[in-house]
């Protein structure tokens, strides 16, 4: 199988972005000439090995990602200038460098093509773009009593992982679901061992409470393999065990645990009724179709696992001028596989030229052959029918909205005097509780949406007063600083083209003045309050720089876009300023000594009881206490002993 190979790491972490990408075709000095000099520079060095190239501009930011089987030929064809298209011409004018790293097979070159390409972002190539993880039901298995559990990111706690799921949403509610099924526990496994009685959990029967002896090991185990049953594709199996059960129960005239049993059965029957999507037969398989329109592509995804569908989701792919479907959906899959493990079956609405070579290298992650195919009937043809039909709706729904967003956006300009519709919206707000804990937040919006590995927050370091202005000034400093420092000719996409504060004429004049000082003009300002009337009318007012306000009707889409975006910074300055206020709750005298973390902490706390006892307690104790070594006892002991 071929190995996953590791890409190098990138020059700098926030030059690689969606909007550092895009900027790029609009900063560098198209020269064709140059281009292709640069490019031929690097092909007399090449030999017709497979591996990976990078092109770069005068800057160094990367243009494109290619693979090749043969990276000599692969890399003449761009001198070719004439049989370019016209995407490809603007790369190459822009092209002042190229990287080249090999492979051993052009499987490896695909996996590694697929790794720059989310890590860069470059603007020629198309990208994936979506920012969320997928999650996942986490079965683990590394406590006596195994926990169900919702699973996101990186796949390394032991046990046993079933997904992808399409949303949040879908794996809650299987989850809730496979709680009144097979009764497992949900809680930490600090939780569990503190019970001296069942939670309401178990009350209301979505817990079979082993943590205090409710059930024994062997009962759970089969819980847990009944679990594993169903999740794997054997719930008709699982669902007749069950029924057999309940029948033997009644027939013993049990009837209060035939109830329970009745109810668990109910609960397999809402799983599989809220799933079903003709999928008999199919067994493990994620399912493809795309669309396209006006130069645009839709492309509907079904996660199919034992025969159920564990939920649907629609994908845009971005930087797609120029291709057609088949080459949209091989670069889609080989991103979309990047972080999400294949299954075996993968199943699209058409032929790809490179499906062989997609599915050569996915065999590695999926632990196996992985086939791609096309459906020509049956249940699959069904499925691919059904993803298609999905994803022309959901592209007409795409392109409704696109519309709609842009007049909006449109609009907002006008109204807001801005010379263009903005592609960078940057949005402030603080939060605190009397001074305490102070922070300062921004979030990024561009046309389609907010940009969320863009959003940043800042501890308050100076202005530690309930001075809302003087923490505002911090924030616009701090932030603006930096920017003018990477970005001095504003062409890295990096400058805000409208900065909206949530504040008054305070924070305005706080915020104009501040950039002022700094030197800093033609940055768009505009403060956002509630007005005199605002209680369920929301009549903000703009606040703009030379003191003028305005107003906009109540029934207004451009009213309603701009406090979405305050709305959004204001979700984010609570969310963090809550989170940075419950690590100082939380914080312990034992978080000063080096050499000490959480785990040896919490050994300390529950062995003595509280901070104070392990200040007093001897060497000696220290040393007893479960879980601290001699070593960490001393220096424990030397650290609030230091004097002697």
């Amino acid at each position: 199988m071929p190995r996953k190979p590791t890409p190098p790491e990138p020059q700098s972490d926030e030059r690689f972005n969606e909007e550092r990408a895009t900027s790029t075709i609009r900063g560098s000095q198209p020269d064709i000439e140059a281009g292709v000099a640069a490019i031929r520079e690097v092909l007399a060095t090449l030999k017709p090995k497979p591996g990976v190239y990078r092109m770069l501009d005068a800057r160094g930011d990367v243009l494109y990602v290619g693979k090749a089987r043969a990276l000599k030929n692969r890399v003449a064809n761009y001198t070719q200038v004439d049989r370019l298209p016209l995407r490809l011409k603007r790369m190459v004018a822009q092209t002042r460098s190229m990287v080249i790293v090999t492979t051993n097979s052009e499987a490896e070159a695909l996996l590694l093509e697929a790794q720059l390409i989310k890590r860069y972002r470059p603007p020629y190539n198309v990208l994936l773009r979506d920012d969320k993880s997928f999650p996942f039901i986490l079965l683990r298995a590394d406590h006596e009593f195994p926990r169900i559990t919702k699973h996101r990111g990186a796949r390394k706690a032991k046990g046993n992982y079933y997904g992808p799921f399409a949303s949040a949403g879908s794996v809650n509610t299987t989850i809730n679901a496979l709680q009144k099924l097979f009764l497992l526990r949900s809680c930490t496994d600090s939780f569990f061992s503190r019970r001296d009685r069942p939670c309401l959990l178990y009350q209301i029967k979505r817990c079979s409470a082993p943590c205090v002896g409710r059930i024994d090991a062997a009962g759970y185990d089969e819980l847990v393999r009944q679990a594993k049953d169903f999740l794997g594709g054997k719930s008709s199996a699982v669902q007749r065990e069950i029924e057999a059960q309940m029948q033997a129960a009644a027939e013993a005239l049990d009837f209060e645990s035939a109830a329970l049993l009745r109810d668990r059965l109910r609960a397999a029957t809402f799983i599989q009724g809220s799933q079903a999507i003709n999928a008999e037969g199919v067994g493990n398989a994620d399912v493809f179709a795309i669309a396209s329109s006006g130069g645009h592509f839709g492309i509907q995804a079904f996660f199919i696992r034992g025969g159920q569908n564990w939920g649907h989701r629609a994908f845009f792919p971005s930087h797609t001028d120029g291709l057609d479907e088949a080459e949209v959906l091989t670069s889609f899959l080989a991103q979309f596989y990047e972080e999400v493990p294949p299954p075996r079956t993968i199943l699209i609405d058409r032929a790809l030229p490179e499906a062989d070579l997609l599915a050569e290298a996915l065999a590695g992650a999926a632990g196996g052959k992985v086939e791609i195919s096309v459906p020509q009937r049956g249940d699959r043809r069904r499925l691919i029918e059904q993803a298609s039909r999905n994803a022309v709706e959901a592209l007409e729904r795409r392109q409704a909205e696109s519309g709609t967003k842009a007049r909006i956006m449109a609009e907002m300009a006008e109204f807001l005097e801005l010379p263009e519709v903005p592609q960078r919206i940057e949005i402030y707000d603080n939060s605190h509780i009397q001074g305490t804990n102070a922070l300062g937040a921004m979030v990024v919006a561009g046309p389609e949406g907010f940009i969320k590995g863009q959003y940043r927050k800042w501890n308050i370091k100076q202005a530690q007063t309930n001075d809302d202005f003087a923490m505002m000034r911090e924030v616009m400093s701090r932030r603006f600083a930096r920017v003018a420092e990477e970005d001095p000719d504003r062409d890295g996409g990096m400058w805000p083209d409208l900065v909206l504060i949530d504040g008054g004429k305070g924070q305005m004049s706080a915020v104009r003045d501040c950039l002022e000082e700094m030197g800093i003009e033609e940055v768009p300002l505009i403060a956002i309050a509630k007005g005199p009337h605002h209680g369920r009318e929301g009549r903000e007012v703009f606040h703009f720089p030379d003191g003028r306000e305005k107003m906009l009707p109540v029934n207004s889409p451009v009213l309603f876009h701009l406090q979405r975006l305050r709305d959004e910074v204001h979700r984010y300055a609570i969310g963090a300023h809550r989170e940075k206020r419950s690590r100082a709750i939380t914080a312990s005298p034992l978080d000063e000594i080096p050499g000490i973390g959480p785990a040896r902490k919490r050994a300390l706390l529950l062995h003595f009881g509280t901070a104070s006892k392990v200040r007093a307690a001897s060497l000696e104790d220290l040393q007893c206490a479960p879980g601290v070594s001699a070593a960490v006892a001393q220096t424990v002991y030397d650290f609030y002993h230091a004097g002697g």
